[in-house]
């Protein structure tokens, strides 16, 4: 009798070691939401990832590649992801729920971690379409990110400012990053617009195969798009294979973004190792440049996390 007691003791001792553990398990659990692989998010994510998986104590990392922005958000909302990348324009719009842009009702569980780098809108053209302004994509074929993404509210937007509509040109696509040039190469499209850190590898790969051009976004366009999330800015000279000169363009803060479903402790781990691993983030892509802790709140159109909030404090960014 005493012999079975204790093991049936031993058994409810294990049992519910297994149970809590495997709650620390799910509580420290980390999927990073990214984007097409073919742009700067993913590479971004996976070196998040990794730096999640060395110094979050017992956590489990993954990588999701998405359609970005608009999908990141309505997943965290959904609390499947713990956190995400996204634009500015798009976690604003996000916030108060704008149907058009994706989302049928405010995402209210949403939570800022930081503002890292900004997406600068690159067009991109063929040499052989004789486009060199916005007016020129008039009747061209051209691509303008997945359906819904961030990249397709960019387009909409910068679109819209310079006097274009869909409507406008001879064929509208609505593709990945990777797939816009590949249709470019087999001259099935004139031009693609990819909002992107800058050096994204598709453009670098596109410039490569066909000799392009950058298409100028001049700074009063940017001015009547009139959201101030979008800010003149230049794509520098060099970026790019045969960019001899610098181009003006609009450019669109990046916010990484948890939901109000995370614990503090991770939200907390996870803005402190992103600042304090900086170096891996770079190494991945040079769009990690422009992340500065200093530069972390700016503008960001959600509440923080209570976690990510701490971290701040911490650095005197929070009073």
């Amino acid at each position: 009798m005493r012999l079975a007691t204790k093991l049936m003791g031993a058994a409810v001792a294990l049992s519910m070691g297994m149970a809590v553990s495997g709650a620390a398990q799910a509580q420290t659990f980390v999927n990073v939401l990214t984007g097409g692989t073919s742009g700067v998010y993913y590479p971004l994510g996976v070196a998040l990832s990794q730096i999640y998986g060395k110094n979050i104590a017992g956590s489990k990392t993954s990588v999701q590649a998405t359609k970005a922005s608009v999908e990141n958000l309505n997943l965290l909302e959904a609390g499947k992801g713990e956190i995400g990348f996204t634009l500015g324009d798009a976690l604003s719009q996000a916030w108060t729920g704008v149907a058009d842009a994706g989302y049928p009702k405010p995402l209210q569980k949403l939570r800022g971690v930081a503002g890292i780098y900004p997406n600068y809108i690159q067009i991109i053209a063929a040499n052989s379409s004789g486009i060199k302004s916005l007016a020129d994509l008039k009747g061209k074929r051209i691509s303008v990110g997945a359906p819904k993404s961030g990249t397709e509210l960019n387009a909409r937007a910068i679109l819209a400012a310079a006097g274009l509509t869909y409507a406008d040109f001879a064929k509208v696509e609505y593709l990945a990053f990777g797939e816009s040039v590949d249709l470019m190469k087999n001259r099935q499209l004139d031009a693609t617009l990819q909002s992107a850190g800058l050096g994204v590898a598709s453009i670098k790969d596109l410039a490569t195969s066909v000799d392009i051009t950058v298409v100028p976004v001049p700074a009063e366009v940017v001015a009547k798009i009139g959201d101030a999330a979008y800010q003149p800015s230049l794509i520098p000279a060099g970026t790019y294979k045969g960019q001899d000169a610098p181009m003006p363009t609009a450019a669109i803060n990046n916010f990484l973004v948890t939901h109000s479903g995370v614990s503090d402790d991770v939200a907390y781990g996870m803005t402190k190792n992103l600042f304090e691993n900086l170096d891996g983030m770079v190494s991945a892509h040079a769009a990690a440049k422009d992340i500065k802790l200093e530069k972390a709140l700016a503008g960001m159109p959600v509440p923080l996390h209570p976690g990510a909030e701490k971290y701040y404090r911490e650095k005197g960014l929070v009073k």
